[in-house]
């Protein structure tokens, strides 16, 4: 697997990269298929009357699909926690999908709000 991490408007730095690097190689746990992740961290602009919001965009590249999150926090470590959250619940819902294809079980609503939670 092969991560790609990208600044926009800030500066990367090595405290930043590691914590990406860390958050996003832990993804491999609920789906090993991942063949690249190509990570955006930055600021778009300064928003009139909220201040300072960073991003954190990631695009996954699994078989057959590309998996794509987006998340906007005051700080960027907190938008790649969120960013990493809820790609968690895009990769076990894909692993799902993926899965009721091949005569699996599917998933229920209630499991998706029970990961969703967690």
């Amino acid at each position: 697997m092969n991560i790609n991490i990208k600044a926009t408007n800030i500066d990367l730095t090595d405290d930043l990269r590691n914590y990406v690097e860390e958050k996003l190689s832990s993804l491999t746990k609920y789906f090993n298929n991942i063949i690249e992740i190509n990570a955006e961290v930055g600021m778009d602009s300064l928003h009139h009357q909220k201040g300072e919001i960073f991003f954190c965009e990631a695009n996954i590249k699994v078989p057959n699909n590309l998996l794509r999150v987006r998340k906007e926090e005051k700080t960027a470590f907190k938008a790649v926690d969120k960013t990493k959250d809820h790609l968690r619940v895009v990769l076990h819902r894909h692993k799902e999908k993926i899965q009721g294809r091949k005569g699996g079980e599917k998933m229920d609503i209630e499991d998706i709000r029970e990961i969703e939670e967690e």
